[in-house]
């Protein structure tokens, strides 16, 4: 057997298990079925001729051979991730391509070709490739280096990682379904939705799924998950379908007041923060010159 005979993806499916002792978890992890993953580790298990783990009743647990291989499958991958990012910098220097994530459309009054307008004054040689991202990955692309700069909501998990400069800083409404018995009502108190189920961000971004269910605002009361939402048409269906209301930032509340949703103010929670965000580690002038046409394009009163 050689090192060819193994794929990079099957010594991530071996990692997740290793690492979480579970399959079904695993499996969440990687975005991937759970026959798919015991697929993968079967396969790997065929090629090195022997079992990576003990699977019973009790659980998951290493055999002595998925203990060896452990060190040397976290050192290939991190070569291999280390090897794409290398290669990824090295092209896009090379064709002066900056690639914007996003998640949410920044919209928000013309801030986009603002701030393109400023970039590429300053830079007219570079390229910008815009690139939607879903909700599951809360920075946009950022961490597994697949976007250069990103516009994400705060907090961004690992902050430490990160960068950014704010770019909105906008209240938290309601969006509530037309018929809901609160409606009615001009404006809301966020006491009174404490029993209302949410909708639910996914739980790969616990710390933004943890603000836009205003956790900071229930004073320890955990709150009624509705539903999860992805996207959002997702968050409109689930909305007109009756599985639960949502917090929503002034600037995105268009894409939610549609036929037979309304949006309300409502009092008691803080604001959320809108941003330019960039790796911590990356010193690429275009990069830094893309945060600070944002900085500049930004309303002075964020």
């Amino acid at each position: 057997m050689t090192i060819t005979d193994v794929h990079v993806r099957e010594l991530r499916s071996f990692l997740a298990v290793a690492e979480e002792l579970h399959f079904t978890r695993a499996a969440e992890r990687l975005y991937v079925s759970q026959p798919a993953l015991s697929k993968q580790i079967r396969a790997l298990e065929r090629q090195l001729g022997a079992p990576l783990f003990d699977r019973d009743r009790r659980g998951v647990a290493l055999t002595s051979v998925g203990t060896a291989l452990l060190p040397h499958a976290r050192a290939v991958l991190a070569a291999w991730e280390a090897g794409r990012e290398a290669v990824r910098r090295a092209r896009e220097a090379a064709d002066h391509t900056l690639v914007v994530g996003m998640s949410t459309s920044p919209g928000r009054g013309g801030l986009l070709p603002a701030i393109r307008s400023r970039f590429t004054g300053a830079h007219p040689e570079a390229a910008l490739r815009l690139r939607q991202v879903g909700w599951e990955d809360p920075t946009a692309g950022l961490a597994d280096g697949a976007s250069d700069v990103a516009f994400v909501w705060l907090p961004l998990a690992g902050a430490e990682r990160f960068r950014w400069v704010v770019v909105a800083a906008e209240p938290r409404l309601v969006a509530l379904p037309e018929n809901h018995p609160l409606a009615a009502r001009e404006r809301l108190d966020f006491a009174d939705l404490l029993d209302e189920p949410f909708l639910a961000l996914p739980d790969t971004g616990p710390e933004l799924r943890d603000h836009w269910l205003a956790l900071d605002s229930r004073n320890g009361r955990p709150p009624v998950v509705g539903g999860e939402i992805a996207s959002a048409d997702e968050t409109y269906e689930a909305l007109v379908g009756g599985l639960g209301i949502c917090l929503v930032a002034v600037g995105n509340a268009p894409l939610l007041a549609r036929d037979g949703v309304v949006v309300r103010p409502v009092d008691g929670v803080t604001p959320s923060h809108f941003v330019l965000a960039w790796r911590a580690d990356d010193t690429r002038p275009l990069v830094h010159a893309y945060a600070r046409a944002a900085a500049g394009a930004a309303p002075q009163d964020r």
